[in-house]
């Protein structure tokens, strides 16, 4: 079962991942985007331990809606609502509980990704951080290295992509030959949650 403190420890493994990738993120979008995510998301993330810090939530589900609300009001662009959506619909889905089993972990992640889907009005195979979400989260099932690695073969896979959502669409064919950054900081993201499962496992 994960608790709340497993909840937390993820979000600041991913925040310390966030803040060392953050120049290859925005190289990742500079040819594609506005050059931003890695800025974007590092401001987001600080924010996010910041609010932590101050609120000290106290369930999984709470953890993860504090995480969406921050990420919605500090990250530019369009990162910051697809990135809230996902938190705060896990953690709407995780519910009250003081601890989640992990099946119930990947359920409450899928939730989001559907979510994500939803509001970007985007499906794999539109060079989005769907191509990383949508197989990470499923290999969850397997096991959360799995995920991470799956999340991570999905994000190199939208290299050859043409991109039909977001604002490397506009630039049409140009868009092929590059990283999606969505993609690249999703994967991110689900290797950082497997880092934090492993050295939970380990400690037991």
């Amino acid at each position: 079962m994960r608790d709340t403190d497993f909840f937390r420890s993820w979000m600041t493994e991913a925040a310390a991942a966030v803040d060392r990738e953050a120049g290859w993120l925005t190289e990742l979008d500079s040819p594609i985007g506005d050059a931003d995510h890695g800025s974007n998301m590092r401001r987001g993330f600080t924010a996010v331990l910041a609010a932590l810090d101050a609120d000290a939530p106290a369930t999984p589900g709470a953890v993860l809606q504090l995480v969406g609300r921050t990420l919605i009001s500090t990250v530019g662009g369009a990162s910051g609502p697809l990135y809230g959506m996902l938190f705060r619909r896990a953690g709407k889905a995780l519910g009250d509980a003081a601890e989640v089993s992990d099946p119930e972990l990947r359920e409450a992640l899928a939730a989001g990704v559907d979510a994500v889907a939803q509001l970007g009005g985007a499906a794999p195979g539109d060079k989005t951080m769907l191509d990383a979400l949508v197989p990470g989260v499923a290999a969850l099932g397997t096991s959360y290295r799995a995920g991470a690695e799956a999340a991570a073969d999905g994000a190199l896979a939208t290299v050859p992509l043409r991109a039909r959502k977001g604002r490397a669409s506009y630039l049409g064919e140009r868009s092929i030959g590059h990283q999606d950054p969505g993609a690249a900081s999703s994967a991110l993201l689900l290797r950082t949650l497997a880092d934090i499962a492993e050295r939970a496992e380990g400690a037991r």
